[in-house]
């Protein structure tokens, strides 16, 4: 699992999305979630450009604020051990 954090804002030094997705075979928006109502964040964090996905590891951009990295870790406690899973061919319930 690779975790970035940081550089996924709308500057012209924020380029860590673009690494990232170099290096995906697949992409899965968990983006999407992190952002969804109630989650807590802020309304400038669907500023956030981050990136996440399966490629040699599983990969997930972080944005820069503690708060931001403490919500997306968060959001992947919820699946990580599944998506782990999936990627390694490990059976789950639905094989």
């Amino acid at each position: 699992m690779v975790l970035t954090t940081g550089g996924t804002g709308l500057t012209q030094r924020d380029v860590t999305p673009e690494a990232t997705v170099a290096i995906l075979e697949r992409e899965a928006p968990v983006s999407r979630k992190l952002f969804a109502p109630g989650r807590g964040a802020l309304p400038r964090a669907w500023l956030s450009r981050g990136r996440e996905g399966r490629g040699v590891r599983r990969c997930r951009d972080l944005p820069g604020s503690t708060g931001g990295v403490t919500d997306g870790l968060a959001v992947l406690e919820e699946f990580l051990d599944h998506a782990v899973d999936l990627v390694t061919g490990t059976n789950t319930k639905h094989a």
